[in-house]
């Protein structure tokens, strides 16, 4: 049904009002008919579903892919509820020998449907992978770089947007831009302890991925992450926040695997720990706030 009307109306009313599709654009629900299209050399399989959809469309996808096709590159980001894994590590055992990479960065929908500048990073899959993102996606408008640490490209957009909630909070509860400035440095440095324990890099978490898409997500009006906050911090529930919002906001399912996951790796995380507590009615806003504030000082490096 949905495949039908994208088709009909040559444009997405629910997520992206008002951008229209490039005549070339061609919309099927039939999984066949699509990746038909990737017998075509040089091609590539860019698959944007969120990461709980993730594991269900790769295991349709590896018994259809030609070998024209330099690989699949995915754009969700998060945790798999359970598991706990990256995406890379969720497509690893189903890809086998087919190169699978993510492209992330800060990137809002409407501004790159827009036509505005935007930078984005791939990462894992190889080089022949990455040159075909690049000729893919690198534009006038977009510059694509290649990275080789997906875990910590896939982790930052993963984490910045839980940061983002607890920026929203902070805004809604107007404690000011130098708490705003204060939370999203804090909160890289948490991203950045817990990339550290699973193998990621540093100098990543100071990239696009990382304190690109932590700025962005904690700051600009369209970040839906950031909206989620801002509504808590008025102390509306989170059901009805989740259902006014029409679209996912990752961070609400990233935030209690992302706790669970430094919990396993005994990394401390307070600003997401505060998060959690409120996501899970456990605090109210202002006691979430409290509680950060009310920490023993240390040196900031920690």
């Amino acid at each position: 049904m949905q495949a039908s009307a994208l088709a009909t109306e040559r444009c997405n009313r629910r997520y992206l009002p008002g951008v229209g599709f490039e005549p070339a654009l061609e919309v099927s629900p039939d999984i066949d008919a699509t990746c038909r299209w990737l017998a075509a050399e040089p091609s590539l399989a860019v698959v944007a579903t969120p990461v709980a959809g993730l594991a269900a469309l790769l295991d349709q996808l590896i018994t259809r892919l030609p070998g024209a096709c330099a690989g699949v590159v995915w754009l969700c980001k998060g945790l798999e509820a359970g598991t706990l894994r990256l995406p890379h590590q969720m497509a690893a055992e189903r890809l086998a020998s087919i190169a699978g990479g993510v492209l992330a960065g800060p990137s809002f929908a409407q501004e790159v449907a827009a036509g505005l500048p935007v930078a984005l990073t791939v990462a894992g899959g190889g080089m022949r992978l990455a040159e075909q993102a690049v000729a893919a996606f690198h534009h006038g408008a977009a510059r694509i770089y290649v990275a080789d640490d997906p875990v910590g490209v896939e982790l930052g957009g993963a984490l910045k947007n839980v940061m983002a909630i607890a920026a929203g909070i902070a805004d809604g509860l107007e404690l000011g831009l130098n708490a705003r400035a204060a939370l999203i440095t804090r909160g890289l440095a948490e991203m950045t302890r817990l990339g550290l324990a699973l193998g990621g890099r540093a100098e990543t978490f100071s990239g696009l991925t990382g304190l690109g898409d932590l700025a962005l997500t904690c700051t600009g009006p369209l970040s839906r992450n950031r909206a989620v906050g801002l509504a808590l911090a008025r102390g509306e529930a989170l059901a009805s926040i989740i259902g006014g919002l029409g679209h996912v906001a990752e961070g609400v399912s990233t935030a209690p695997a992302a706790r669970e996951l430094a919990e396993r790796h005994r990394v401390d995380m307070p600003i997401l720990q505060a998060v959690c507590a409120v996501l899970a009615g456990r605090a109210r806003a202002p006691e979430a706030v409290l509680a950060l504030l009310s920490r023993e000082p240390r040196r900031e490096a920690n």
